[in-house]
């Protein structure tokens, strides 16, 4: 595995967000769970609303506000899952 690693949310030719492989198992794990925490609040918070009204715009780049940190954080535990094999 190479030590640094793009994201995989930000398709670009030059990668500008990396991770770090060999950064410490506990470290990698709380960045993980911190974006994927944070976007699990917001998505309840907006489950128990009564009304929601909005239009598809809106939806699409809220979905999209979603994505990006979950993306972040399943690529965080791919590399953990990767270090935990070796």
């Amino acid at each position: 595995m190479n030590r640094y690693m793009p994201l995989t949310g930000h398709d670009c030719t030059v990668p500008s967000l990396l991770i770090d492989t060999q950064t410490p198992l506990d470290v990698l794990h709380d960045a993980a769970a911190y974006r994927i925490r944070a976007v699990t609040q917001v998505l309840e918070n907006l489950a128990f609303r009564d009304t929601l009204i909005t239009d598809t715009i809106v939806l699409k780049d809220f979905a999209l506000l979603c994505a990006i940190p979950l993306r972040d954080g399943c690529d965080l535990m791919d590399v953990i899952g990767r270090r935990l094999q070796v």
